[in-house]
């Protein structure tokens, strides 16, 4: 595990403001959590406040799709100049100014910045998906990034454990994407491939009508199924890190998978429900999280 000394100053205040738009947006990935050591967390949560805005401006409700990708451009741009030394608080904010220093002290590499941004470009154009290999495609820039950002900061350099690690990433995002199913065809967007709607018989018609037919069922047991492999894939790097983090990312990896178990369970309800967790879940977790079994054992 990387030590790094504590940001003071102005740049103490920059990451405080990182900080709490990751307590105020947390989602599926380990952001500022207790649980992260505290060396880690200022800089974890500079890469999800820079995440997260770059989502929030490609979902930016009925702008135009152009002046979205126009918005994400000048983030990029932000992004480039933070990563030479360059970010202006008053021109970039204070997201740009704490991740600046992240990047160039932790060594994190600005492609990975790169290809979330490409992602979030996507999502204002892409709202359909012939196959598997373009919904992983998207989750490779989209997701992946952030656990190998994490294990970035956590001084890992294990290839074997990124690979692990996108293989989670990918199953948090897919997991996302069928929590989320009826709040994304509301928008517009469908994410389980045409290859298995159509193999299922499901019909985007049944849908516009309010219907959450046996078919759309049936594919979304068949999405989970393949998102649960993912989850066995992820496993790995829960159990090959240290400390702390270690602990982060198996509750990460519980918290996941218990969603998918939800969505598995109310498949048929989709359209109308969206599968949480809740206070009732914890004590579950916690028992597999004590029963919990090393991948490496």
């Amino acid at each position: 595990m990387l030590r790094m000394s504590a940001p003071s100053g102005p740049l103490a205040q920059a990451y405080a403001a990182c900080e709490a738009a990751a307590r105020a947006h947390y989602e599926n990935f380990p952001v500022a959590s207790w649980l992260l050591p505290a060396s880690m967390r200022p800089h974890v949560a500079a890469v999800y406040a820079f995440a997260r805005g770059a989502d929030d401006l490609a979902d930016e409700g009925p702008a135009p799709a152009a002046d979205r990708r126009a918005a994400l451009a000048e983030w990029q741009a932000r992004l480039h100049r933070a990563a030479a030394g360059r970010a202006d608080e008053r021109r970039d904010g204070p997201i740009f100014v704490a991740l600046g220093h992240s990047i160039r002290s932790l060594d994190l590499p600005v492609t990975l910045f790169d290809d979330l941004l490409s992602a979030f470009g996507q999502d204002t154009m892409t709202i359909r998906y012939a196959s598997w290999a373009g919904v992983l495609d998207y989750c490779r820039r989209s997701a992946n990034p952030v656990g190998r950002l994490v294990l970035r900061i956590a001084g890992c350099r294990d290839p074997r454990l990124e690979a692990s690690s996108d293989a989670l990433c990918t199953a948090l995002q897919l997991t996302n994407f069928w929590q989320d199913f009826g709040r994304d065809w509301r928008a517009g967007r469908l994410y389980v491939p045409r290859e298995v709607s159509e193999a299922c018989g499901a019909r985007e018609e049944d849908l516009a009508a309010g219907a959450m037919t046996a078919a759309w069922a049936e594919a979304i047991a068949r999405s989970a199924a393949f998102t649960r492999a993912l989850f066995e894939r992820g496993r790995a790097v829960c159990d090959g890190v240290a400390g702390r983090l270690r602990w982060e990312l198996r509750f990460t990896w519980l918290g996941g998978f218990r969603i998918l178990e939800r969505v598995e369970a109310h498949r048929t309800a989709l359209l109308a429900r969206r599968p949480t967790l809740g206070a009732a879940d914890l004590p579950l977790l916690a028992w597999r999280a004590a029963r919990w079994k090393d991948a490496r054992s």
